[in-house]
């Protein structure tokens, strides 16, 4: 076995974010690994900031556990999952996150308005600077 034994997966709870959280656990049962599902959070407004910064952790925190709950529970039984809720710019979280990871598993695009994109800006950040092979989802596969 690899001296990495996990997989780190982009939650945000988008249709592209949902296929990469279900496919990063078949993945990780095939191989017999974790998943560390992680969403990044953040605010851009200084105004009641304590208020604003609690309110956005919370809301990531309800989004990782819903989109983790969501999954089957066979799908949780076969593998570990641990959640992580990280205040950040999404692509700085991601990669900081799968430093040590056998993948990082994302959604091809989150809840930007700019889907006519080949690819969304988070994923083509992470695709060059992580440390690990990436693996992007779309939200369904083209038919």
């Amino acid at each position: 076995m690899s001296e990495r034994e996990h997989i780190v997966v982009g939650v945000d709870g988008s249709p592209a974010g949902k296929r990469a959280l279900q496919w990063a656990f078949h993945e990780a049962a095939r191989r017999g690994q974790e998943v560390r599902a992680v969403i990044a959070w953040r605010w851009d407004t200084a105004e009641d900031a304590d208020t604003i910064s609690s309110d956005a952790a919370d809301d990531a925190a309800w989004t990782v556990n819903r989109e983790v709950q969501g999954l089957s529970s066979e799908e949780r039984a076969q593998v570990p999952v641990s959640t992580y809720v990280i205040e950040g710019r999404p692509a700085d979280v991601l990669t900081k996150a799968a430093t040590n990871a056998d993948l990082l598993v994302i959604g091809s695009h989150g809840h930007s308005h700019r889907l006519h994109e080949v690819l969304g800006s988070v994923a083509e950040e992470c695709i060059r600077n992580a440390a690990c092979p990436v693996v992007v989802l779309p939200a369904q596969l083209a038919g």
